[in-house]
């Protein structure tokens, strides 16, 4: 967006200019906060629309962020949002809305909070349920330092469907300066699953009840002398009372202080309650009830569709997708579906991510097949192991970032055990909007280490339908991993000159005709920046071939075939990989091939992820800020290879 753009934009708001810290909301009257929070709203949908990002959330918490800032002092006191991706209106208010052009893009805002960004970001997220432990953590510290400093944890109700809230809640000090807000809009990404979601809509129900209960307490608190016994003797009554009209509260059970719930766009409210936790002198859970997607129509309407927008889209209605704009995600689903049709023996296992992983159509056609555990990567990969264990075929299709926290799970429960199940691995590579904590990077070299597993790549949807068909009789653990979005054209035309239907089963090989001075080895989506860099090389005089694999393991099966492209007039092998390099398959590779090259005196180098949290530069891609990007690896051929007459003057 240009800078006469912005300002323009800006000049058409009466409040929001003028908002450049959490200071500048307090001096403001109801009706200008009203008028601030339509603001806002029509702001985020300006910018959101165009850049890509998280809309009908944000939209949600609005009043309540207002609310939080004009009742907390930060940075002084700790504003933590789970996930992180709630926190637009946040970064507006605290200076930062005449970056927000830059959202999500190389080198500017991020999608999530950030401790680098900002001293309002006291603790940076992406994925789900870390919030309540750090601001834990963050509130015994305070506490530590005799400070009386507040502590703000806000937690979707999303998030309480992954374990890590509880193990929190279960170690809550009930008298530190520690307020959490469980803001319940009813969705996380997919709809909300579990016990949990149940007891919530239970505690919705009693709103009546609270009502009566804080009345109930003020009156008998200003009967003279008896009044305090009063009170005591009413809580036992109520208590007794409560338990068998509308079930015990969780909360109250683990010895919090609960109130709510209440309407959470409601500014007024929401402030009132805010004051009464800050004044309690105790751990406070304040339930408060939100509308994802409000102020925008179309949002409210389809808060699933809204949850997360790409670039420079504008939802008004839900159309199915054309086949020509099909993604790996939506191949995935259908080719699974037909073989659930076929098959009963299937099942498969999603962690909230009904959508996002392309099962959408298993959902609708084959409900009880599909199980979605809420956000619990752990429990998700355990239980698959559980049915595998139980005699069915368990598939768990999980974001790469996302699996990180199953890691455990696979090793002890299912690679140990032997039982075999298929991981459909989607967001595999950067992915450039969402930043360092959602690249799917680190998955090959995590699965690499565990013995007897499968690692697909495919690099089309005939090899990614293929992939799926042979895991279910390989025996183990299978994990096919693919990028997000659609193959490349062009990519796919470099390979194979073969039909869908005709594509190899196994391991690809591009097809080389005649031997070639470097060899470039990769894999995935990353294997079209060693295209154009063969290209590059190629007009330079440096003779230059291109191995794509789409299926890593067994590595050592994978090193007797590179044995045949690695012959003279073979001088250098460059591994190529979208993923970090300690571990992964280039070094796997590279380490095989040590004693074969040594004998043929062949070089080989890795140009892989070597430092995984790198930030994003501004209008660089996140290949060329990790040096994996064509022109990196036409320059590190020309430095190992200065002898040559083309590297003298690299273009």
């Amino acid at each position: 967006m240009s800078a006469n753009r912005r300002t323009t934009i800006m000049k058409s708001f009466q409040y929001l200019p003028n908002i450049h810290s959490p200071e500048d909301l307090r001096s403001l009257d109801r009706e200008a906060l009203s008028v601030l929070s339509g603001e806002i709203r029509a702001f985020l949908v300006e910018h959101v629309t165009k850049n890509g990002g998280h809309l009908a959330s944000n939209l949600g918490v609005v009043e309540l962020t207002l609310a939080i800032h004009r009742v907390f002092d930060s940075p002084r006191d700790h504003i933590i949002f789970d996930v992180g991706h709630q926190s637009y209106v946040h970064k507006i208010v605290t200076g930062r809305a005449d970056r927000f052009d830059t959202l999500r893009q190389n080198g500017g805002l991020s999608g999530f909070t950030k401790r680098s960004e900002s001293p309002h970001d006291p603790f940076g997220a992406g994925h789900a349920s870390t919030s309540l432990s750090a601001a834990l953590g963050m509130a015994d510290a305070e506490a530590a330092r005799g400070s009386d400093a507040y502590t703000v944890c806000v937690v979707g109700d999303g998030a309480f469907t992954g374990g890590m809230i509880h193990e929190a809640l279960n170690n809550v000090n009930c008298d530190r300066h520690l307020v959490i807000i469980l803001n319940e809009n009813e969705m996380s990404i997919s709809p909300n699953r579990g016990h949990f979601a149940d007891h919530l809509a239970i505690l919705r129900a009693t709103e009546s009840y609270h009502g009566l209960k804080n009345n109930t307490r003020a009156l008998l608190g200003r009967i003279p002398v008896v009044g305090d016994a009063l009170v005591d003797t009413a809580k036992n009554v109520k208590q007794s009372i409560k338990d068998l009209l509308y079930q015990s509260n969780y909360f109250e059970n683990l010895g919090l202080y609960y109130l709510g719930p209440a309407d959470g766009n409601d500014l007024e409210t929401v402030e009132t309650l805010l004051r009464i936790a800050k004044d309690s002198g105790q751990s406070v859970i304040l339930h408060l009830k939100t509308k994802k997607g409000k102020g925008y129509p179309p949002a409210e309407a389809a808060p699933d569709i809204y949850h997360a927008v790409p670039k420079n889209r504008y939802y008004h209605v839900k159309h199915p997708k054309k086949d020509d704009s099909l993604t790996y995600s939506d191949v995935f689903g259908h080719t699974l579906l037909r073989y659930m049709r076929e098959r009963d023996d299937l099942r498969v296992i999603t962690a909230a991510m009904t959508d996002g992983t392309g099962l959408r159509c298993v959902a609708d056609a084959k409900p009880e097949y599909l199980i979605d555990v809420g956000i619990a990567e752990e429990h998700a990969i355990t239980y698959a192991a559980g049915l595998s264990a139980g005699g069915l075929y368990p598939v768990a299709a999980i974001y790469s970032s996302f699996l990180q926290r199953s890691y455990d799970n696979i090793i002890h429960d299912a690679a140990l055990q032997r039982l075999p199940m298929t991981l459909c691995i989607d967001r595999a590579g950067f992915n450039e909007g969402d930043g360092a904590t959602h690249h799917g990077i680190f998955d090959v070299a995590m699965l690499s280490q565990m013995p007897q597993i499968r690692i697909f790549t495919p690099m089309s949807y005939a090899s990614l339908r293929r992939a799926l068909a042979e895991s279910f009789d390989a025996g183990c653990i299978t994990a096919i991993r693919y990028p997000k979005g659609a193959p490349d054209d062009a990519l796919y035309a470099r390979f194979t000159a073969h039909t869908e239907e005709t594509i190899p089963t196994k391991t690809d090989f591009s097809p080389l005709t005649e031997p070639k001075e470097v060899l470039i080895v990769t894999y995935g989506r990353i294997a079209a920046e060693a295209v154009r860099a063969e290209e590059t090389l190629s007009v330079l005089g440096i003779p230059t071939g291109v191995v794509l694999l789409e299926q890593l393991t067994p590595y050592e099966r994978r090193t007797e075939e590179l044995t045949l492209y690695a012959a003279a007039p073979t001088r250098l092998i460059v591994y190529l990989e979208e993923g970090i390099c300690n571990g992964g398959a280039g070094m796997i590779l590279r380490d095989g091939m040590e004693e074969h090259c040594r004998e043929n005196g062949i070089r080989q180098i890795i140009l892989a992820v070597r430092d995984p949290f790198a930030a994003s530069q501004p209008g660089r891609t996140m290949a060329e800020t990790a040096g994996i990007d064509a022109g990196s690896i036409v320059a590190a051929v020309c430095d190992v290879l200065p002898e040559h007459p083309a590297a003298e003057s690299p273009s």
